[in-house]
Order: C-alpha cells, then structure tokens, then sequence
C-alpha cells in the first residue's frame, strides 16, 4: 500500500469569512471600542460565573488592537489570553497571540520544533469565534442586560 502524504493548504475564503465574522461579534459585544479603552461583562455558563475583559492596547486610523482576558480561570483549563487585531478598513479580526504565543503562520510543516499544527492559525482565530460565540449567547452586560439582545 502506498502511502501519501498531503500537505496542510489553508482554506484563504474559509479563513477570512471566520475573521469577518470575529470582527461583527467583537464590534457586538464592545461598540465603543474605537472610543473607550476597556469593557468587561460577566459570562454564566451553567452557574459558573467568569468575568471577560476586551481592553485596547493600541489603537490606530484603520486597526485596533485588543486583549481578551478572562477571570477566574475555568475548572477545565487554564484562563484564555488572546490578542487581536481588528482591520476597521477591511471590517476582519485575527488573532495576533495566544496565551503568549506570537507570530502564527498560515500553513506550518509537521512535525515542527515547537509541535504546532499544520492549520494552528486557523484553529486559533476558530477557537476565538467559538469563544465570542459563548460571549454572545451567556454574556449578562453590567446593567444585567443580556448581551445577546
């Protein structure tokens, strides 16, 4: 049997409908991002109770730049800390570093030295739709409105 190997190509459409749509949930959930520096909200996810914090670490004409923090770190895992760039021009949001973690390539070879996988990129800008997504559907603003109203 002849075995063959197919290198990892990343879905370019795939990749940027996620991060246009990163951008609309992050502009739901903080619409004064290009004026105010911070805001947080509470997150109940089945009677544990986490507080997100989206604050602007820099801010420019066409791009924005933020920290997505979390706290107390959930009983499952370890506390998120994502950074993100919003491209306002062309409306998409991307994840720039992860729990530390710097400068993702689209496509990595596999095995590599740090043992990312070959679609790490893409996993991490999903894993921060999946998490906006919570944000969105269980977020309770400080008024103890529903965000996802």
């Amino acid at each position: 049997m002849k075995r063959t190997d197919r290198k990892y190509n990343i879905n370019l459409p795939a990749h940027m409908a996620e991060c246009d749509a990163n951008y609309l949930r992050l502009q739901k959930l903080f619409p004064g991002m290009r004026e105010d520096d911070i805001i947080s909200f509470g997150v109940d996810i089945n009677g544990l109770n986490f507080t997100i914090a989206l604050r602007v670490l820099e801010r420019g004409p066409y791009t924005t730049i933020l920290r997505l923090t979390q706290e107390p770190a959930p009983p499952w895992s370890r506390k998120p800390s994502l950074t993100i760039r919003l491209y306002h021009d062309a409306r998409c949001a991307e994840v720039v570093e992860y729990q530390g973690k710097r400068h993702f390539r689209a496509v990595y070879d596999y095995p590599n030295e740090d043992m990312r996988h070959p679609d790490e990129k893409a996993q991490i800008n999903r894993f921060l739709s999946e998490y906006l997504a919570v944000c969105l559907a269980h977020g309770i603003a400080s008024d103890e409105t529903l965000l996802a109203n």
